[in-house]
């Protein structure tokens, strides 16, 4: 079983909608039962709380489920319980590497749109301060069906 953690700031916008689209591809892909998902943010300022209802109405539109979902803040023990650990953007990799012994686990690390060749955007720009919750999507979306690839051939799923 591989082990996927999404990162951003709150956890409540980009992490959660990564978090719930990447499940749903992959229930749809019938690989529910061989790679784990999960999202945390780099502070802990909305812990318990659900999705922000920007991201909760774009997954409605979609019928993508986030059910029991709730923000959660990073912990030190998630760089040795996952495999790949994605950061929404360069200030949340920055913050995976000075705030966190990365080098104390054995998770890989990363930027999502590291896994989109030639990407539009080097960073998934935060909705919650650009209300443009559908770009976030269409980034995301993209990004997740290449690490579908990727986890897939690395990990011989």
């Amino acid at each position: 079983m591989r082990k996927v953690l999404f990162v951003c700031l709150g956890n409540i916008c980009r992490s959660p909608m990564a978090e719930a689209m990447f499940r749903h591809q992959l229930k749809e892909a019938h690989l529910e039962n061989k790679i784990v998902v999960d999202s945390a943010g780099t502070a802990g300022w909305h812990e318990g709380k659900p999705p922000h209802m920007g991201t909760r109405n774009k997954l409605d539109e979609l019928n993508i489920s986030y059910e029991g979902m709730t923000a959660r803040q990073l912990e030190q023990e998630d760089f040795s319980a996952f495999d790949v650990i994605i950061a929404m953007d360069e200030d949340n990799l920055s913050t995976l590497q000075t705030e966190f012994r990365m080098q104390e686990g054995n998770a890989k690390v990363c930027k999502l749109m590291d896994f989109v060749d030639n990407p539009k955007e080097e960073n998934v720009p935060d909705p919650y301060f650009t209300g443009d919750f559908q770009y976030t999507y269409e980034l995301i979306a993209e990004a997740c069906t290449s690490l579908q690839t990727y986890l897939q051939e690395k990990y011989h799923i």
